[in-house]
């Protein structure tokens, strides 16, 4: 499975951007797409995923400030970030669960948030 991700950058506090992600290769089938992050010195976490039947699940930190939406169809995803804060720094992996319970991911894509 391949991935392309886009829309990381910098950003001031408070600002927003939109991750997107698209996958593509030979899956069996699709259960969830998602973002992972992780920053320097810490370990990978769950930001957010969406089911193909369009459960949703944020991380605590996030909720209220993210929105994730997509299309497991088409194998597309985005993050909606709002409200970022400093904390929110981090490269962002794009993932995508197939019904066997494999778990596929994205080279990654750079968010800081900083004045």
């Amino acid at each position: 499975v391949q991935f392309v991700e886009s829309g990381g950058g910098l950003v001031q506090p408070g600002g927003s951007l939109r991750l997107s992600c698209a996958a593509s290769g030979s899956v069996s089938g699709i259960y969830a797409m998602g973002w992972y992050r992780q920053a320097p010195g810490k370990q990978r976490d769950v930001v957010a995923s969406i089911t193909t039947t369009g459960r949703t699940n944020y991380a605590d930190s996030v909720k209220g400030r993210f929105t994730i939406s997509g299309d497991n169809a088409k194998r597309t995803v985005y993050l909606q970030m709002n409200s970022l804060k400093p904390e929110d720094t981090a490269l962002y992996y794009c993932t995508l669960n197939d019904d066997t319970g494999h778990l596929y991911w994205g080279q990654g894509t750079q968010v800081t948030v900083s004045s």
